[in-house]
């Protein structure tokens, strides 16, 4: 392993995980306080969604951010086509920025080297995450604010509930999509791009930060599944009794 991608666990790189992980307590906190307390599994869906949606907008909107605006000027001819947004003298990415920003993607990079640089294939997953995804985690909240809500009506709350049912599943599907395509590629090259060498790259960048988003997005397809059964057999159930009548 080179000196460049040991890991050091000096103030920016604590700060950094810090700042990684500080989303958790938020979200935990916005569900204690908006999703009543005998509500246990909506006040889990909100507390993940939370941290998804601050995780996508956040973080990973920062990303976006070094890919699009951070870069070095180089001798033109030197790089190879495509160029990232035409120009043939720049190269971007996290590598190349000086925000505090930067220096997070430069840390999670020495696990996975593609997020140092402007990949277009993370990149094109990323605009969906954070431009759709994003949003819909926090529209997720809103329809569990509206669950928890005891003033409203009957149906608002069942309205709530099958936009809920349709919304969630759809991210959650979207999460595992994005995961795949993230590291399928490597898997078929020899995980030529990352970098396991040290506990921290293998067990906290690269399994914990990742894995949240495949344990979890198949747990919330699971509860989707509970939820749209129940309602067709009690549907199925109520035609058959109309029709005895």
């Amino acid at each position: 392993m080179s000196e460049l991608n040991a890991f050091v666990a000096d103030t920016p790189t604590l700060l950094s995980i810090g700042f990684a992980l500080s989303f958790m307590p938020i979200a935990f906190s916005l569900g204690t306080w908006l999703i009543p307390s005998h509500q246990l599994r909506n006040r889990v869906l909100f507390f993940w969604h939370a941290y998804d949606a601050l995780t996508h907008l956040f973080i990973e909107g920062s990303f976006l951010y070094e890919c699009f605006f951070s870069y070095v000027n180089v001798p033109v001819g030197l790089l190879r086509e495509p160029f990232f947004l035409g120009h043939a003298d720049r190269l971007y990415g996290a590598k190349y920025g000086t925000l505090p920003s930067a220096r997070l993607w430069q840390e999670y990079a020495k696990a996975d080297h593609r997020w140092a640089t402007a990949d277009t294939t993370v990149i094109s997953l990323e605009l969906l995450t954070v431009f759709l995804a994003g949003p819909a985690a926090v529209y997720i909240c809103y329809l569990l604010y509206q669950i928890g809500n005891p003033k409203l009506s009957a149906q608002e709350h069942g309205a709530a509930k099958g936009k809920l049912w349709l919304v969630a599943p759809a991210v959650a599907t979207a999460e595992l999509y994005g995961g795949f395509m993230t590291f399928a590629p490597e898997w078929l090259s020899a995980n030529s791009q990352l970098d396991g060498s040290n506990p921290a790259f293998l067990w906290l960048y690269l399994v914990f930060f990742n894995m949240l988003w495949v344990f979890i997005p198949f747990w919330i397809l699971t509860e989707a599944y509970k939820e749209i059964k129940a309602v067709f057999v009690k549907a199925e159930a109520s035609s058959t009794g109309k029709k005895k009548a």
